[in-house]
């Protein structure tokens, strides 16, 4: 079928306009929201992405020896933080055994890919508890996880980092315990802040995006990096969501290619034809 050339840029602007419209009635998607209430005033977090950790604040490690926090972030690797107490009844142990049940759902391993620190914010947990709880979260893991650290605290260091990432505690001495935020937070190989995961259980997929967006520091193509084009951080879902606009302006550039071609292809029918025109009236003539 010809189609006039006087219509040409009729189709042009409408197609045009149809694809300026989809931009504009995009529906944001919202997940159903996994933020903890916290538990007592004062007690949460205040979030401090892009803020930079002190890597100068030493720890004890699982085997005794003190250590600064920079031995950790010297690899390039995004670093997994969350601070917790050992002998917490309830709610330490669930941030840990979600973390642990993720984290074998991840491709990444610690210690190849990121690194692990698990810190005790009680002054009075020695290295000995730490090293009794990693014993029991290696094996719950299940694998190898050479970069997974447990650490007591240091001179109140545990308090000072808590501030940096603001990650609010308190200590109730009624019933002896902390009252404490359920979150992981994500590091750049830099030492800045880069994400939070709330919750008790976190999704594997969130983890690992998390991971590959702080890495960014240190750009290297991945399969992570192409979900990052297709997910973005919802901060009011807690979670990592597909990202509507990426997919509509993707439709959208499709649009106009298939615009631009089919122009290109009915102008050179157009040519052709008249070309077809002139050689019919000279063997007319």
């Amino acid at each position: 079928m010809r189609l006039p050339r006087k219509h040409l840029p009729r189709l042009l602007v409408s197609s045009l306009a149809a694809v300026a419209l989809v931009f504009v009635t995009v529906p944001a998607l919202r997940a159903q929201a996994n933020i903890p209430l916290a538990m007592h005033e004062g007690v949460g977090v205040d979030e401090k992405a892009g803020e930079s950790i002190d890597l100068d604040l030493t720890f004890i490690n699982e085997t005794g020896q003190k250590v600064p926090l920079r031995q950790y972030f010297s690899e390039g690797k995004p670093v997994l933080l969350n601070l917790v107490y050992y002998r917490c009844p309830m709610l330490c142990n669930l941030v840990l055994n979600g973390q642990t049940e993720t984290m074998r759902k991840v491709p990444w391993e610690p210690g190849a890919d990121y690194t692990v620190l698990t810190i005790s914010i009680d002054p009075t947990e020695t290295s000995q508890l730490a090293r009794e709880k990693r014993a029991v979260y290696l094996s719950s893991y299940g694998k190898p996880a050479p970069g997974w650290h447990f650490f007591s605290d240091d001179n109140g260091n545990a308090k000072k980092l808590a501030e940096q990432i603001g990650f609010k505690y308190k200590y109730d001495p009624r019933i002896e315990q902390y009252s404490h935020p359920s979150v992981i937070t994500i590091l750049t190989p830099h030492g800045k802040v880069s994400r939070y995961l709330y919750g008790i259980q976190y999704k594997p997929l969130d983890l690992r995006l998390a991971l590959a967006e702080a890495k960014q520091e240190h750009f290297s193509f991945s399969a992570e990096q192409l979900l990052l084009l297709c997910y973005h951080y919802d901060p009011a879902a807690g979670s990592y969501v597909v990202f509507a606009m990426t997919f509509m302006r993707i439709g959208a550039l499709l649009i106009v290619i298939l615009i631009a071609f089919m122009i290109y292809r009915l102008r050179r029918q157009e040519k052709a034809r008249g070309k077809l025109s002139n050689q019919e009236l000279v063997t007319t003539r």
